[in-house]
């Protein structure tokens, strides 16, 4: 009985102090005063981080960075006050301005934590030597990255299942509205618009890496056979009912790593290799000639040149290692840069029967800042399949509408970028069929229209002071496979010389972010004053309209004639 009471006494006393820890109140200060010093110390030195970058101008206030959200509440109640809707709708537009820049300040406060500078290129190599990688990379096998997006495509759901629309159609929230999921909707009324003026449409939905080479992610994978989302099939099947040319490039990929023994992307990079991208542009011209489309025209005087690039692919710089970091050296690949009569680099041809709209896997080689030389990519050798000009409307990002945008926001503005075309060739990352945002774009001509915004004239840039009364956002570096980015402002009260220009606002593009580190204009907000050099947007737009850009929320905004901009200050 006694071995009884005790046993059930240590059993009492187990549960009484289970979950149960007794400090004294001495070290319990000490503890409490430990953190509220290290939270202390974290903080003092990011706001002497902050006032230092004020300091240098790499920002545009010397407010703490966590202050800087206070900042909109002046904004959102101008929103309130001045809007001539009713109640609950002003009251809604404010409340998606304030919530639209507590993103952007968690953005921010992600990229420009100086602990976080400090901490996160160690961990992640330590990470990437364990093989995990990070939310937006995957590592795969001897050397190769993946991109999370593109694998997401392949294991994902459907993208046609009706659950899958209607779940993505439900996905907009109060700062963002929800896409238009269904990429058929969008293409059958793009070619419905083409057609009317008798313009062939041909859609291009390129493979992502893992669909073409899935043994390099996983051991054991199957090396032959080319993998795809459930809802590819009958995506094609829908367009081509449609009467839409659809053109894959992944059997033709397929058979080049077959026959060739070699890879066709890129390791460290979401795109191809030249050599695969050369093959697929040759073979695109083969499959419009067969359709009786643009005719084989005589040599135009074309050439191309022989070069090397060494570059390491947007995925290794999205893991933000250690810029010294030995895990992932630079690739070197044969670019065939294309040349004019005059031995200068090929330009697109606005006055060309072809327009072909493309995303990043036609800007790549194409596109210097991208890091992987310029004149080789996709427009240019299908220029030279067809032995004839091309014209090309290319943004590196959001290939479901992006360019569709940037032709829609041509023809408005009175220029007619279709007149003469007999085919447009829509290229896009197959990822977007899942992922894209597949908005309904009309591709109506309009008038030219006098604009009281302030344009410099050609070669004679002007430098103003001027406020920001609108700025676009700026992806946070490492989330996207673009390491420069350019923002669009909306600048008012410009000044030269303390004199009001005629024309005083204007709207401008200027660099958001450049190899991965955000630019203080990636910080601008409205009512911030700013010092900048603008010169005219078409004496840079062949170097710069490719790369990715966040455009105004006034679509009014977006029909204006941009310029480019310098800041100063």
């Amino acid at each position: 009985m006694a071995d009884f009471d005790l046993q059930r006494s240590r059993e009492q006393t187990a549960r009484e102090q289970v979950g149960v820890t007794r400090i004294s109140r001495a070290t319990a200060w000490l503890l409490t005063l430990a953190l509220l010093l290290l939270i202390g110390l974290v903080t003092v030195s990011q706001h002497v981080h902050d006032l230092r970058a004020a300091l240098r101008g790499e920002r545009s206030t010397w407010l703490p960075q966590s202050l800087e959200i206070l900042r909109a509440v002046p904004e959102a109640l101008d929103v309130f006050h001045t809007s001539d809707q009713p109640f609950f709708s002003r009251v809604l537009a404010a409340n998606r301005l304030l919530l639209r820049e507590m993103g952007a300040f968690e953005d921010d406060l992600e990229d420009a934590s100086i602990l976080g500078q400090l901490v996160r290129p160690g961990m992640q190599t330590v990470l990437t030597r364990l093989g995990v990688g990070n939310e937006q990379v995957y590592v795969g096998r001897d050397g190769w990255l993946f991109y999370r997006p593109g694998l997401d495509y392949l294991t994902g759901p459907g993208f046609l299942v009706p659950r899958q629309l209607a779940r993505r159609a439900a996905a907009g929230n109060e700062w963002q509205p929800a896409p238009q999921p269904d990429p058929r909707k969008a293409l059958v009324d793009l070619h419905r618009q083409l057609r009317a003026r008798d313009i062939e449409l041909v859609v291009m939905p390129t493979p992502v890496k893992p669909m073409v080479h899935p043994e390099m992610f996983a051991a054991g994978l199957n090396k032959a056979e080319p993998l795809n989302n459930p809802s590819y099939a009958a995506f094609v099947r829908d367009l081509e009912q449609a009467g839409i040319l659809v053109f894959d490039p992944l059997p033709i990929l397929m058979r080049a790593k077959a026959e060739t023994g070699q890879p066709q992307y890129l390791a460290t990079d979401t795109h191809w290799r030249p050599e695969a991208m050369q093959r697929v542009a040759r073979e695109l011209g083969d499959f419009l000639r067969q359709q009786d489309l643009p005719a084989l025209r005589a040599a135009t005087g074309m050439r191309t040149r022989a070069v090397e690039i060494a570059h390491t692919g947007d995925i290794a710089t999205m893991l933000e290692l250690p810029q010294d970091s030995p895990l992932f050296p630079p690739e070197t690949v044969p670019l065939e840069q294309l040349l004019g009569a005059r031995d200068d680099f090929w330009r697109p041809d606005t006055a060309a029967d072809v327009l072909l709209l493309g995303d990043s896997f036609t800007n790549i080689f194409s596109l210097e800042p991208m890091g992987w030389g310029e004149a080789a990519g996709f427009a240019e050798h299908l220029s030279l399949a067809l032995q004839r000009p091309v014209d090309r409307i290319a943004r590196n990002d959001h290939g479901a509408f992006a360019t569709r945008e940037i032709l829609a926001r041509e023809l408005a503005r009175g220029r007619d970028r279709l007149e003469g075309k007999r085919v447009v060739i829509h290229q896009f990352a197959v990822r977007e069929l899942a992922v894209g945002d597949w908005k309904l774009i009309d591709l109506e001509l309009g008038e030219p229209l006098p604009s009281l915004f302030f344009q410099p004239e050609p070669n004679h840039p002007l430098e103003v002071r001027a406020v920001v009364a609108a700025a676009s956002p700026v992806p946070r570096p490492g989330s996207v496979p673009y390491a420069d980015h350019i923002l669009s402002l909306h600048l008012v009260d410009l000044e030269h010389d303390g004199t009001l220009l005629a024309d005083p606002q204007a709207v401008v593009y200027v660099w958001g972010m450049r190899d991965n580190v955000w630019t203080p204009a990636a910080r601008l907000r409205p009512g911030d004053e700013v010092t900048i050099r603008l010169q005219a947007w078409t004496g840079v737009a062949d170097a710069y309209d490719g790369i990715n850009r966040s455009e105004l929320d006034d679509f009014a905004l977006q029909l204006e004639e941009p310029t480019w901009g310098e800041i100063l200050e």
